[in-house]
Parts: structure tokens; C-alpha cells; sequence
């Protein structure tokens, strides 16, 4: 395991793009953007012969709990790490480095978020299909000592499209009501282009509005505004505007990185919500990951309980008619070897965001009134 002084964007992505399915939280751009908030980006290699076999975007913070002198040190490996998940014993060698790695910093934890599939399709449906390295993995993590976390800072699981068929076949594939709502959008006058920079600003506001309307936190203006834009001037990212008669009444920012793009931020007012902006803006949004050469297309966010009880529910419905394939992960995963420091951070972490939520939703509906 080896720490790399970077020099350049291109230098770190390069070599992402050489290993299995990298995902784009583990890009320098993600690791640059989360120095705003206070960590600090450290990439990581495992080499044999030379060759990068492993890497690893990890971030660090250091986190006060409110009491005098009391800092800990988290580690947080977002989407990562990056390998090939059939190589047990190359598994094991980066488990064991990062374990170290924790205990060496005296870290409280440190946290993995493996883009490694558990399995596919609804559990319980005959479409379910395991995976058996991601079985085997989740197991050895248990065997280790490593939690599932009650922190998951991503969505677990997720929806993906296959772009490698034509357009013709993806529609077909759609569940009639969805392929419907595609058609009238069009009819109705909706239309989408691709946005700019400097489109970004009512993005923001747009989606603070979202935010209110469906009650979820978001950062402030600064945070998105950087990493859109970031991403957008490395090429990795595209706003998608939905309008009717020239007003926007949706968008979402397409990210992509290595063959996959991602639908991670989508934002809608009540106008016109009748004219179903939102299913054009999908199928849009699938054409032009086609056009980019993306090989598949990321809905971003499936229940971990695929019933009505689960928060996400309405989304998946949604999400469901475009006929994707649901894909189960492994979620993330913690790390101590101070359990008790764990303990204390982890109890002072939910009175933290009970506070960050309440402050967070308030600034969201200052923005929105203004």
C-alpha cells in the first residue's frame, strides 16, 4: 500500500481507469470537492510487478465532539475501494492495509462503501440473482470485525440502464405508461437542451425548491456551485434544462465517468408538472449518455426495503417504468480498533445531524422565499 503525491487530475483518474468498474466518488475532482467540507483527500495504491492492482480515494477529517481537546480522526473511503472483487487474496491484502492504516492514525473508524453488488433484481422476485463474491466479501468483512454502518452516506442500492442497445430498443423496453408520458411531454411542448455553467446558479435554486417541497437537506449554494461546476470544466458532467415556453420547470446534472453516467442530482417545480417534464428529461438524459459513449446509465438510489414502508418507494415506482435493473450493494461498512471511541462518536453523531437536518431545512426554505 503505497500514498501517492498527486500531481494533476489525469495522473490519479488515469490510473482508476485502468482497474475494474472505478466509480466516479473515487475521481480526483470528488476528493477535491470534499476539502470544502473539511477533509482532506489521500490516494492510495497496491502494486505488483509495478502494476496498480488496488486504489483507493480515502478522506480524512478530523471531527470534535463538543468536549475540550477531544478531536478524532475519521476515515471515509466513498465508493471505494477499487479492485478486482474475484481476487480474494487481493481482498484480503487491502482489508488488512486499510485496517492498519486505522490503527496507525488512531482514527476512530474508518469507513468503506465498495461498489461491489450483493445481487440483482427484487429480493424474493424470480428475477433475484446473487452474487457470489460479494456474498464471500460481505462474510470476510464480518469475520474481520468490520459493522455495517448505521452512517450510509450513499444509496446502497441502485437502478441501471443498459445503453448498449439502441434507442429504439431501450424505449420498447419501457413500461407502456412511461414510454406514454415520454410521448406526451413532447407533444405538450416540453423541451430539453443542454445547460451551462452559468445555468447553474437557478439549478441551485431549483432544486433548493425541490429540496423543501419533498423535505430533504441539501448544502449551501457555494458547495454545489463548485462541484458542478468543477466537474462540468473537467468534462465529466452536463446540466440538462427541461423547459415549457422558455420557463425551466426541471433539470438534473448528468455526470459520467468511465463508460457509466450518473443521474445524482435532479431538480423540478410544481409548474407544469401536468406535462411530465421529468420522463423526457430521463429519456434525454439516457440519449445523451448514449452520445457520450456510456455503456450504462445510473439512476442513483433504489429502497433498501422494497415495499411502501421504505422512503424511497415513490422514487422506484418512477424510476421503475424506464425498466432498469435493480442492483443490490454491499452498503458501507466500519472499521475500529478503538470500539470506544466509535461508540461515543457514533452516539454524538445523531444529535449532530438532528441539528445539521433542522439548520439545513431552514436555510432551505430562507433560499426558496427569497
Amino acid at each position: 500500500m503505497r500514498l501517492l503525491e498527486l500531481n494533476s487530475a489525469r495522473d490519479w483518474n488515469n490510473i482508476l481507469l485502468k482497474l475494474p468498474a472505478p466509480h466516479l466518488l473515487q475521481t480526483y475532482e470528488w476528493g477535491q470537492n470534499k476539502i470544502q467540507n473539511g477533509w482532506r483527500p489521500l490516494h492510495y495504491v497496491w502494486e505488483e510487478d509495478g502494476v496498480v492492482q488496488a486504489a483507493a480515494l480515502v478522506l480524512s477529517r478530523q471531527v470534535s465532539l463538543g468536549l475540550p481537546g477531544l478531536r478524532l480522526e475519521v476515515l471515509y473511503c466513498p465508493k471505494g475501494p477499487v479492485l478486482d472483487w474475484q481476487n480474494q487474496g487481493l481482498a484480503a491484502r487491502v482489508l488488512n492495509d486499510l485496517q492498519t492504516l486505522a490503527a496507525q492514525r488512531r482514527a476512530a473508524f474508518i469507513k468503506i462503501d465498495p461498489d461491489l453488488e450483493l445481487g440483482r433484481g427484487v429480493p424474493g422476485t424470480a428475477d433475484a440473482l446473487e452474487n457470489p463474491a460479494g456474498q464471500a466479501f460481505q462474510q470476510n468483512l464480518e469475520r474481520r470485525g468490520w459493522v455495517f454502518s448505521d452512517d450510509q452516506i450513499q444509496f446502497r442500492n441502485t437502478v441501471m440502464i443498459d445503453l448498449t442497445r439502441g434507442e429504439d430498443e431501450i424505449l420498447a423496453a419501457m413500461k407502456q405508461k412511461t414510454r406514454y408520458n415520454i410521448r406526451l411531454a413532447e407533444r405538450k411542448g416540453v423541451r430539453v437542451h443542454a445547460g451551462q455553467e452559468c445555468d447553474l446558479p437557478s439549478l441551485y435554486a431549483m432544486y433548493a425548491a425541490t429540496a423543501v417541497r419533498d423535505d430533504f437537506v441539501i448544502r449551501h449554494e457555494a458547495y454545489y456551485l463548485k462541484l458542478w461546476g468543477d466537474f462540468i470544466r473537467a468534462g465529466m458532467a452536463v446540466p440538462l434544462i427541461a423547459e415549457v415556453d422558455g420557463q425551466a420547470v426541471a433539470g438534473l446534472i448528468l455526470f459520467h465517468f468511465a463508460g457509466v453516467s450518473r443521474y445524482m442530482f435532479g431538480m423540478s417545480l410544481e409548474l407544469a408538472r401536468e406535462l411530465m417534464p421529468n420522463y423526457l428529461l430521463q429519456w434525454e438524459a439516457i440519449r445523451m449518455s448514449k452520445a457520450l459513449g456510456c455503456r450504462a446509465y445510473d439512476m442513483w438510489g433504489a429502497p433498501d426495503v422494497f415495499d411502501e414502508s421504505d422512503s424511497l418507494w415513490g422514487v422506484y415506482r418512477f424510476k421503475e417504468g424506464f425498466n432498469g435493473l435493480t442492483l443490490r450493494h454491499l452498503g458501507a461498512w466500519d472499521y475500529t480498533s478503538r470500539p470506544w471511541l466509535y461508540r461515543l462518536y457514533t452516539r454524538a453523531l445523531h444529535r449532530l445531524l438532528d441539528l445539521l437536518r433542522a439548520r439545513g431545512k431552514a436555510q432551505n426554505r430562507k433560499k426558496v422565499s427569497l
